[in-house]
């Protein structure tokens, strides 16, 4: 990989990972499932008015927007605002790639190989050691709620694989396209659940910090990051590309701890530890045990 795209995979591991200490921000003063609706409402326009639609049946764009952006983003965001740390809550995401090979398996009836059961049994130590320390500094309810957003980026990443099926497209106006789709439904949820008067006192105080949450959230994290992600991948094998995802954590980790000092107890580092040995091993030990083959 050239150094001006290794460059820009390491931007999008810094925006991605800054992106879960913006979220901590944005809901310290608006409401999440009304933050997730103002994200994507910044998020497709006015880049809908920019770029033509890829030629896809509705029901992907349905399927995508309701389960990578509503689903994921209302649980993440109802997750931190609960009080998952935002470090946390960028390494629990991570393992949204076990349950991606969960959902291969039952739905796109993809088998699973040796180093892929023993990374998903050490993530999953991991997740247990990160879910047993709960408490003041991490509510479970915060947990659950980022593995649940974890498991819908997963389904989204199924719903992706549909899309790939229909031959090459432009996936950057795909997710824009897509982002029309999460607004009415986030709408909706808030007013049902967070109750108008907490949507018109939120809209009344908003504030510039406010405004410019929403703005990273939709022009940083969705279209840039999502942007160069989709480009690179074009470019080079998803092997090739995957691994920079293990550095998301750190950059959200340190922005946590940095930012509002987040500390960490010896159980999450344990955890944390064996998560990113699972991922590791997902990704990197297949490749390991056939170069190691094919020596001499």
């Amino acid at each position: 990989m050239p150094p001006r795209d290794l460059a820009l995979a390491l931007l999008v591991v810094v925006v991605w990972g800054v992106n879960f200490a913006v979220i901590k921000t944005g809901v310290a003063e608006v409401p999440p499932l009304l933050l997730g609706a103002l994200r994507f409402m910044l998020a497709a326009c006015p880049a809908v008015f920019l770029l033509r639609a890829p030629k896809l049946p509705l029901r992907l764009y349905l399927a995508y927007g309701l389960s990578i952006s509503v689903g994921q983003f209302a649980f993440l965001f109802t997750a931190i605002h609960l009080g998952m740390p935002s470090g946390l809550a960028s390494l629990v995401l991570q393992s949204q790639a076990f349950f991606t090979m969960l959902f291969a398996a039952l739905w796109l009836k993809e088998s699973w190989r040796r180093s892929q059961l023993a990374g998903l049994i050490l993530a999953a130590g991991g997740l247990a050691l990160i879910g047993w320390s709960h408490g003041a500094s991490m509510p479970l309810a915060g947990f659950l709620f980022t593995l649940a957003a974890a498991s819908m980026w997963a389904a989204g990443n199924i719903v992706t694989r549909a899309v790939a099926r229909h031959g090459p497209i432009n996936q950057f106006a795909f997710v824009v396209w897509a982002s029309l789709v999460p607004p009415l439904p986030f709408f909706a949820l808030s007013l049902s659940i967070e109750g108008p008067a907490v949507i018109v006192e939120a809209l009344a105080r908003f504030s510039l910090q406010s405004f410019a949450a929403v703005a990273y959230l939709a022009w940083g994290a969705t279209l840039l990051g999502y942007g160069l992600w989709t480009r690179l991948l074009s470019r080079y094998p998803a092997n090739q590309v995957a691994p920079f995802s293990l550095l998301i954590p750190l950059v959200g980790l340190t922005t946590g701890w940095l930012v509002f000092d987040e500390a960490l107890q010896p159980l999450h580092y344990a955890g944390a530890a064996l998560l990113m040995l699972g991922l590791a091993v997902n990704l990197f030990a297949t490749r390991l045990l056939a170069w190691a083959k094919a020596r001499p």
